[in-house]
This record gives structure tokens, sequence and C-alpha cells, in this order.
């Protein structure tokens, strides 16, 4: 399952982190990196951007970056 994939009020365990270069190093500066907890907080009225919650903080981002962020399922 992908980041990209949850539904509001849903949560997960990142996985891996994909992308190349600039991008993946991006994502892993803001804190996106495996074994953290995310949990999606709202998602913009035309689908495009995402909230999401994790370490403390919240980030927005495009659905297009979620999609390679892979996740596991949190046990609720």
């Amino acid at each position: 399952m992908t980041l990209d994939q949850l539904k509001p009020g849903q949560a997960g365990i990142i996985s891996a982190v994909g992308g190349e270069g600039p991008l993946r190093l991006r994502l892993l500066d803001m804190g996106i990196i495996p074994g953290t907890r995310v949990q999606v907080q709202k998602i913009a009225p035309m689908g495009d951007p995402i909230q999401i919650q994790l370490r403390g903080y919240e980030l927005t981002l495009r659905l297009e970056d979620a999609s390679r962020i892979q996740l596991q399922e949190v046990a609720k």
C-alpha cells in the first residue's frame, strides 16, 4: 500500500521511500523515513494535495510524491 491510497483518519508505518535523487532526499529531510507512523488528516477538495501528520507536525504532499511512499498497515 502507498500513502496516496489512505483515506482521512487512516494511518500506516512507512516501510520504504521511493523516488530518486533530490526528490527522495527532500522526502527524507522532511522526516518521511522508514519506521515513522503517518496519518492522513485531510484531502483537498480536488483530491490533491493531502495533509498528513507525522512526528508531531503536519505536512502537505502532492499525490505524486505520496505514491512513492510505501506503508505497512497499523493495527487498530
